[in-house]
């Protein structure tokens, strides 16, 4: 006994040990830690006895010796310990360690929250630190007014007019059930109230017993998806999220943007209508490489997010009939209150509130007792479409554009306001007619993504069929030659007889499902692998022929790094036909992705493309009179554009975002960034604030021998890069044997299949499993490779380019955010791991994030249970892969609480009974991947 209290204070004093010193007065993150890491052991302890702690206690040990000496033999050591465990064991100890790091990482997120608390408490944001990823918008308006000289009617102006459009992609990257998600929510609020000023000793009690109760469900939850979502699923998922934080937050956040503009003497609100934030989404429209995704789904989740929104407007209409008792009202009001007093007759029992008629000395309500049944028959109309696929309630009494319903909230509003009681108007009702202009009827915008080669085997179909020959072999002249005459035409193209194969009828299926649903669930139609205007005006023909009525506008997106380095001249293409630029109405939006451009070149070389091809794209819509919007499809993990939004978007080009942004939010990134009330404030004050300073404070403009660099860099870096990756003969065959590429399917964490193509090398690989296996071996090979020789090279060409080098990252946002971006990857990287995931050794680097101390405590605080997990890794892949390979297991240790059979280690292995692996390996395995995804803060 005395040996395990020990024990146990000794892993709290390595967590003490490993960071000696307290970064700064406020920081708890020691206390936070050592606190759940406690009584997570006790309750393992509880519920499979002392020896299985033990063992996760050594395990813990070797690794932190092991991070403390970097002896490899260490490694060795910590591999034979957990090889030596049985397949139920295995399970728990990866189990064990994959919850302890998802505890880490709630502590430091409760202790960023108490350090931003604390500082707002002092009104000090000066912290260098926090300064480069924070954009609080109060600071940001107090710089451009005081230190930039802009007056506050200009900012004003601008904040009003910019856009900032968020889009959810169900990017297969959140390795976390939402399951476990609800509970580490819980977790977090009763740690950060067990921490609490005013606290009692009962509700210490309480908190304590909650907290405990909590870390004991997420343990006993499966924490692997036996089965992979359907995108129906995916996008319940991702719309949860509007439940949970978004749907109350924007109302919250704009009402800080009104109280920072009257600190600046503004005594003016943010007007309701005006688009600050929206949100868009791809889940159930991106069908690229997702055979998953069929016009049925796109139906299906239209509906559901339609349904969700009349639910959630629904669910406060009578709050604000409650609120709105006022009698007071104009003669507009008033006469409207009477129309719909003498029409209706009925009382309507099936509501909780207001269900005998409402009277009219309460014209308010008699107006909002009008918007709530509108309402709920449009809910109840959407609730039927979804499941019968007809409804039987007419569409006159439902809500079918968001002017209908915005009218009758005007009315109260204008009509309080000419009463005297603009206060009252100010208070739920403007929340109210906030959340309507962001959230519409439809919640969300869906975008449709398809590749540029099914719209083309289309078009072929329809030409063949005619009898003019085949569009796949004509030149592109001749394709826009005809698909111009077409759309200057009015003859349909095709009929009912068109003979289609089925990937055929799905693309026109999805066209047809546009034509059917009402035009505001939709935002924009994108073209995958687009690279010519013919890729763009095949789009258009086809919402034509199918009767879109208000047709999408179609985006271009540019990925590969010729893509990019040919997209300019290819819009420029598209803006010189005179059809099409009458079309747009002089607004275009393009795309850029960052995660295949990254695979296709590295993260340097990728980066540099990226922000060329921007500032030429913006050259080229300036010569034809066209405002330009980018759409960046940004990952999560650096390695696929990730990083602070703040830098992101400050290190863009000057002139590129001219107040409207859009830009994808991916994955894991969404929990990240709207997982909680206080995330999703930061959030959409981030880019918020980040926009306005973009446009009012444009980042520098590189200088000519810069520039020269960067492309002699990136010539350098691009050739290194591929000629391991794409020109080294045995390099696909060392990326499979080398990380658990070859696993990732088995996380069941997307819908879509890994690769674009099932057969294929590195090409057809998605960007996603690419970095998710780099990331898990913690090489990170596709960020840094190339990165080196690109240094090397200008160095040793003449010392003088270092100097260059140190002035750019001093004084140029974009080359800054590429080095501190590279850094951080390697401060994540563990070369002596990633030798033991093979024996190719990389380049040591000297100690990097000196610049960001809290980032590098917190890493440290988590090496040592992840390190456990890489070892644990290494060696179940050894198993699975190499049949020859024979270790001695040890009699079982771990008890379960009810001993139900005669194999203990039976209960965990029975969970996956269709494994081809021998018992547990499998599960094993997926628990060490979803550990050190939580370890990374990064899966792909």
């Amino acid at each position: 006994m005395a040996r395990n209290l020990e024990k146990m204070a000794s892993i709290d004093a390595q967590l003490r040990q490993l960071v000696p010193s307290k970064v700064s007065e406020d920081d708890k993150l020691v206390e936070y830690d050592a606190l759940l890491l406690d009584r997570f052991l006790d309750i393992l302890q509880d519920l499979h006895g002392e020896e299985i702690r033990e063992t996760v206690q050594e395990c813990y040990e070797l690794s932190a010796e092991y991070e403390g000496k970097h002896d490899p033999n260490k490694l060795e050591e910590l591999g034979s310990r957990l090889t030596s465990l049985d397949p139920g064991d295995s399970i728990v100890v990866a189990k064990s360690f994959s919850n302890m790091l998802n505890l880490a990482n709630l502590a430091e997120e409760v202790q960023i929250a108490y350090r931003r608390r604390n500082k707002l408490k002092k009104g000090d944001f000066i912290d260098e630190n926090s300064a480069t990823t924070e954009s609080d918008l109060e600071e940001t308006l107090k710089r451009l007014v005081g230190k930039l000289n802009k007056s506050p009617e200009e900012v004003f102006d601008a904040l009003k007019n910019q856009t900032v459009d968020l889009v959810f992609t169900a990017h297969p990257t959140q390795s976390v059930r939402r399951s476990l998600l609800q509970k580490h929510g819980r977790i977090r609020y009763n740690l950060a109230q067990l921490y609490a000023k005013d606290i009692t000793p009962d509700d210490k009690h309480e908190l304590d017993e909650a907290l405990q109760r909590e870390i004991q469900a997420a343990f006993r939850t499966d924490e692997i998806r036996r089965t992979a979502p359907t995108p129906q699923d995916e996008m319940r998922a991702g719309m949860s999220y509007f439940h949970e934080t978004i749907w109350k937050g924007v109302p919250k956040f704009l009402r800080r943007v009104d109280t920072a503009l009257k600190n600046m003497g503004i005594n003016e609100r943010v007007p309701y209508n005006a688009p600050l934030i929206q949100f868009s989404s791809w889940m159930g429209g991106d069908r690229d490489g997702n055979p998953r995704v069929t016009p049925e789904v796109t139906r299906d989740v239209c509906l559901l997010a339609r349904l969700m929104a009349a639910n959630l407007y629904f669910s406060q209409i009578e709050e604000l009939m409650f609120e709105l008792s006022m009698w007071r009202c104009s003669d507009e009001l008033y006469g409207r209150a009477d129309e719909l007093h003498r029409s209706s007759k009925k009382d309507a029992k099936h509501y909780i509130e207001f269900w005998k008629q409402v009277p009219l000395n309460e014209p308010y309500r008699v107006i909002l007792a009008d918007v709530r049944d509108k309402l709920y028959n449009t809910r109840e109309r959407s609730r039927s479409l979804l499941s019968h696929g007809s409804s039987d309630i007419p569409e006159e009494s439902t809500y079918t554009d968001v002017e209908q319903f915005l009218e009758p909230l005007e009315l109260c509003y204008t009509s309080l306001c000419a009463c005297g009681d603009r206060s009252i108007a100010d208070g739920s009702l403007l929340d109210f007619l906030r959340q309507v202009s962001t959230f519409g009827l439809s919640l969300v915008r869906l975008d449709i993504r398809q590749e540029s080669d099914r719209h083309s085997d289309v078009m072929d179909a329809i030409t063949q069929h005619l009898g003019i020959g085949s569009y796949l072999e004509w030149s592109e002249e001749r394709r826009q030659e005809w698909l111009l005459s077409e759309l200057s035409g009015k003859r349909p193209l095709f009929g009912p007889d068109l003979p289609k194969t089925e990937e055929i009828a799905d693309v026109l299926g999805t066209f047809h499902v546009l034509a059917e649903l009402p035009s505001d669930c939709f935002g924009a139609y994108i073209i995958s692998m687009a690279t010519s205007p013919s890729d763009v005006l095949a789009v258009e023909l086809l919402q034509r022929e199918c009767h879109v009525k208000k047709p999408l506008r179609v985006v271009p997106l540019f990925e590969k790094l010729a893509d990019l380095e040919n997209a300019p001249a290819a819009v420029a293409r598209l803006f010189s036909i005179d059809w099409y630029r009458n079309r747009i109405n002089g607004k275009q939006e393009v795309m850029i992705g960052y995660s295949d451009s990254g695979k296709d070149a590295g993260r340097f070389s990728a980066a540099w493309a990226l922000y060329k091809a921007q500032e030429e794209l913006v050259k080229v819509a300036k010569e034809f009179g066209v405002k330009l919007t980018m759409f960046h499809g940004r990952g999560g993990t650096v390695g696929r554009g990730g990083g602070p939004t703040h830098l992101a978007i400050l290190s863009q080009p000057p002139e590129t975002i001219n107040g409207s942004l859009r830009v994808t939010i991916q994955g894991e990134v969404i929990e990240q960034s709207f997982g909680e009330e206080h995330l999703c404030f930061r959030t959409l004050q981030r880019f918020t604030a980040a926009t306005l300073e973009h446009g009012m404070n444009p980042p520098v403009a590189p200088k000519p021998e810069w520039r020269a660099l960067m492309d002699e860099m990136a010539v350098v870096a691009t050739e290194e890069y591929r000629s391991v990756v794409f020109k080294e003969p045995r390099f696909v065959e060392y990326f499979r044997l080398a990380t658990p590429e070859l696993e990732y399917g088995r996380m069941n964490i997307g819908s879509r299949p890994s690769k674009r193509k099932p057969s294929g090398g590195i090409e057809s690989l998605r960007a996603i499993p690419w970095i998710f296996a780099w990331t898990q071996t913690r090489f990170h090979l596709p960020v840094w490779l190339g990165f080196g020789s690109a240094f090397n090279h200008v160095i040793q060409k003449d010392i003088k380019n270092l100097y260059m080098l140190q002035e750019m990252y001093n004084a140029w946002p974009f080359f800054r955010v590429t080095i501190d971006l590279i850094e951080m990857v390697f401060a994540k990287g563990d070369p002596r791991i990633a030798a033991l995931y093979d024996k190719l050794l990389i380049a040591g680097h000297r100690d990097v994030l000196e610049g960001d101390p809290y980032l590098k405590q917190r890493l440290r605080l988590r090496d040592s249970y992840t390190t456990t997990l890489n070892v644990c890794q290494i060696y179940t892949l050894k198993r699975i892969r190499d049949p020859n390979y024979h270790c001695q297991v040890r009699p079982h240790i771990s008890k379960e609480y009810m001993e139900s059979s005669s194999k203990p280690a039976a209960e965990l292995v029975k969970l996956n009974p269709t494994s081809e692996y021998a018992p547990g390996l499998e599960d094993t395995l997926i628990l060490t991947m979803k550990g050190i995804a939580a370890g990374m803060h990064n899966t792909g």
